[in-house]
């Protein structure tokens, strides 16, 4: 017998009609049992197909399970059948091996039910149970359904938590086989709800209006589909109203220190720049209380006389006998000379000076000019 293709078919189509050419009557029969199996990704699962043989069946048994899954473009395929009392696996699909097996070691007692282990979503199937002895034949089918427990669900609060307003909490599983339901509870004091309190089942969102202080407390959310349940805790802690008035007065307050300081800094910055341009511009001007330079006929002046003053000195006494009288002359006129016109020897001006010391200065000036004239008119001559 060929189980290798697509489809048990041949063998009862061949089988029941030569029941129905014999006129036999089958006695086998198949209990009747659940019709679908919804279970957990991980959980095992047991698919039915027990049967109850008649004294007439005297054919071999055989026991076929095929496998039509969800997409309509697929046929059925054998996956596992039991034949001359053996156990023939080999067209299980791979992510199915070591997973699939007949529920007993021996299905000919009557048992030809299947076995699942660590449930995947690819089991998701409708799986069809066939049972032939000769002349007797029955079927069933089986859909398995492989849902995904929900997640552990996120709870917390989305709202304020302050006295008077609408607290809203919130409940969601991010995995899950969908329909999805929540449910909110109030741990201890009864597990009840405030009165004022409505939930959405599918959203997972709890609306409390008006709280206030007494609705403080830990809130249980339930998570649940048709395989599994979830849940979480959140913590409400409701607020007496804050003083909104001081904290508008503490931030106008802050942005007036700040906006100061900043004017500060800038005030600083710019007058240190203007500091620094004033010493730039008096550096390049002539400052008023800075004497003005001698003139140029003082400076001769000076120089002549220090230059004839070295003449004379180097004269002898019995040279200077013959200038005398004139050196005379000229020392008079110096004597008699306003103070104006020595600058260098006011003796108002520096009053340290010793009287006597300043007098014999101006002799030496004196003695100087005339030697200066005497040299001019020995150049004339």
């Amino acid at each position: 017998m060929d189980r290798g293709g697509g489809g048990g078919g041949g063998p009862t189509t061949v089988w029941l009609c030569l029941s129905l050419i014999t006129g036999w009557s089958a006695g086998l029969k198949i209990a009747t049992g659940p019709t679908s199996v919804e279970k957990a990704v991980g959980d095992s699962a047991r698919l039915e197909c027990t049967f109850k043989l008649d004294a007439g069946d005297f054919g071999p048994l055989d026991i076929e399970w095929s496998q039509t899954p969800p997409d309509p473009t697929t046929t059925e395929q054998i996956i596992i059948y039991y034949s001359a009392d053996r156990v023939f696996d080999d067209n299980l699909p791979p992510e199915m091996r070591g997973r699939v097996h007949f529920s007993s070691t021996d299905p000919k007692t009557g048992d030809g039910s299947l076995n699942f282990t660590n449930l995947k979503p690819s089991d998701n199937a409708l799986y069809h149970c066939k049972i032939k002895k000769a002349p007797g034949l029955g079927s069933k089918k089986i859909k398995l359904d492989v849902l995904a427990k929900p997640s552990v669900p996120r709870c917390h609060v989305d709202t304020s938590q302050e006295v008077g307003k609408d607290v809203a909490m919130k409940c969601s599983s991010e995995e899950g086989t969908a329909p999805i339901s929540y449910t909110w509870s109030k741990l201890g004091h009864g597990q009840s709800l405030p009165p004022k309190a409505t939930s959405d089942i599918s959203t997972g969102t709890l609306l409390v209006k008006n709280a206030t202080q007494a609705y403080s407390g830990d809130y249980l959310c339930v998570a649940q589909n048709r395989v599994g349940k979830a849940q979480c805790i959140v913590k409400l802690s409701v607020y007496p109203p804050s003083n909104t008035a001081g904290k508008i007065a503490g931030a106008i307050i802050g942005v007036i220190l700040a906006l100061l300081i900043i004017a500060i800094i800038v005030w600083c910055i710019l007058r240190k720049r203007k500091e620094k341009k004033f010493e730039k511009e008096v550096s390049h001007e002539i400052r008023e209380d800075v004497p003005p330079p001698k003139s140029r006929v003082s400076t001769a002046r000076s120089y002549t006389v220090d230059s004839h003053r070295s003449s004379l000195g180097s004269m002898s006494p019995s040279n200077m006998e013959v200038y005398k009288p004139h050196y005379d002359r000229l020392a008079t006129e110096d004597m008699e000379r306003p103070p104006s016109h020595s600058p260098s020897h006011n003796p108002s001006r520096n009053p340290s000076l010793n009287p006597n010391l300043l007098a014999g200065y101006k002799g030496n000036d004196s003695q100087s000019e005339a030697g200066s004239q005497l040299h001019a008119s020995l150049s004339v001559v």
